[in-house]
């Protein structure tokens, strides 16, 4: 089958860095799903695991943790779906990834595709869908019933892939007052258009004291500026992981809590309750045909290849992305 790959972790630019590679097609087994590929996207998981280092692989090592497409082939221990299912998912980070024409996955981190979207549209929810969710509804403790409505959550990203999708689970699901940071026009106008209520530059001071903060960039920068940003008692959401020490006592006055959300968590310790992705996801595309959530695709670079992905690394590596980057068939 086609895929793309590396056998060396190099710069973007570098002719090595994503290869169009033969690889076999594997075979479904326990509660596996061969899944037909039909559309990707990419994130910036996928640039930081592509990222240079001194490790050679054997054979190609496979990226890609998005992918929406149809049922091939199911293990015999399945139990969700069946050949001919359209779906979606994230895959896993110890795994093979889905920039393949056939990709394994266990079924329990999968959902049904929105039956309303595209492939392209459906790839481009399902890992910024589980990060935004998991971090909001469950490391963070907000309610997705109304219970805190009209609180205060600042999007310190919001036109980024997870932002996109906080915004409208923050308006449509919570019912918060959403304040969502954005430098460029085309951000900006962004963020509105998902629902923001008001969009904050990040590139100055934030002038806001929020009761939920999520924090989708690097939090280094943001540190010392928490307590101030951040109301007694409120918490705050990172998805990415400090580059040094930081200091906690600088949260201890205001009783600030942090909660980390790792999106391959479940997948990668097989942790007991791994099914619930699979809910999530299924919740998720019932919303997006209800007209309750709406896809975050904004380019669709074309067919998957290594020249695509390529491309699609180095806009993702310059900071500018709004919204998810889609590749479409093969």
């Amino acid at each position: 089958m086609k895929a793309v790959g590396l056998y060396r972790y190099l710069p973007v630019d570098h002719p090595e860095s994503l290869l169009d590679v033969e690889v076999e097609t594997p075979a479904a087994s326990g509660r596996d799903l061969l899944v037909e590929v039909k559309a990707i996207s990419v994130n910036p998981v996928d640039t930081k695991r592509r990222a240079p280092k001194d490790i050679v692989e054997k054979t190609p090592k496979i990226l890609g943790w998005d992918a929406a497409g149809v049922v091939k082939s199911a293990g015999p221990d399945c139990t969700l779906f069946k050949p001919g299912d359209a779906v979606y998912y994230a895959g896993s980070v110890i795994r093979q990834g889905t920039n393949c024409q056939f990709h394994l996955v266990d079924e329990r981190i999968v959902g049904r595709k929105p039956a309303n979207l595209s492939f392209p549209e459906a790839a481009a929810l399902p890992l910024t869908t589980i990060t935004a969710w998991e971090l909001m509804f469950d490391r963070m403790g907000i309610s997705k019933t109304g219970a805190h409505a009209g609180k205060t959550l600042l999007i310190l990203g919001g036109a980024g892939g997870v932002g996109s999708i906080a915004i409208q689970l923050a308006k449509r699901l919570a019912k918060l007052h959403v304040a969502a940071s954005a430098s460029r026009a085309e951000s900006v106008a962004w963020c509105k258009a998902l629902g923001a209520d008001e969009t904050v530059d990040h590139a100055k001071p934030i002038g806001i004291e929020a009761d939920f903060v999520l924090c989708l960039s690097s939090p280094d920068s943001y540190w010392s500026q928490f307590p101030k940003m951040t109301k007694p008692q409120g918490r705050i959401g990172m998805i990415v992981r400090t580059l040094k020490p930081v200091d906690l006592s600088i949260l201890h006055d205001k009783s600030i809590a942090v909660c980390l959300e790792g999106m391959f968590t479940r997948s990668t310790f097989q942790t007991p309750d791994m099914e619930a992705q699979h809910q999530l996801l299924e919740e998720a595309a019932g919303l997006v045909e209800a007209g309750v959530l709406k896809t975050t695709l904004a380019q669709n670079l074309g067919k998957i290849n290594a020249a695509s992905l390529k491309r699609a690394h180095q806009l993702l590596e310059e900071g500018h992305v709004t919204g998810k980057l889609v590749l479409e068939g093969w």
